[in-house]
């Protein structure tokens, strides 16, 4: 594949997913979203593929497993960005890659390289 990576940004915390994107940004992907809700990525996904999201677990108290699944149906890679460590993932989602809060956002960019790469 070539050209400008798009990634899905799904994260409720707004301070976090403007340095998300200001980093992929940097990096040279290409933003879709931020989502800050279950319903506002799923309308995300419905309008276009991204090759890549970063999905936060917890959306202000909901979980984004619905996301996660719809993802992994789709096939479309995703790392899920979580303070709770692996041990919190939803079922299904054991291997998917984690990022633990709070993160450098280089080492997102890497992790999405790799996925991307794949």
């Amino acid at each position: 594949m070539s050209g400008v990576r798009k990634v899905l940004v799904v994260e409720d915390e707004a301070l976090v997913a403007m340095l998300v994107e200001d980093a992929l940004l940097d990096a040279g992907f290409q933003v879709i979203g931020p989502a800050a809700t279950v319903e506002e990525a799923m309308q995300f996904l419905a309008a276009e593929r991204p090759d890549v999201v970063v999905l936060d677990l917890n959306l202000a108290g909901e979980t984004s497993t619905p996301v996660a699944d719809l993802l992994a149906a789709r096939g479309i890679p995703y790392v899920i960005a979580t303070g709770y460590g692996a041990s919190g993932l939803p079922a299904g989602h054991q291997h998917a890659m984690v990022l633990a809060k709070p993160y450098d956002p280089s080492e997102l960019t890497a992790m999405l390289g790799r996925l991307c790469a794949v």
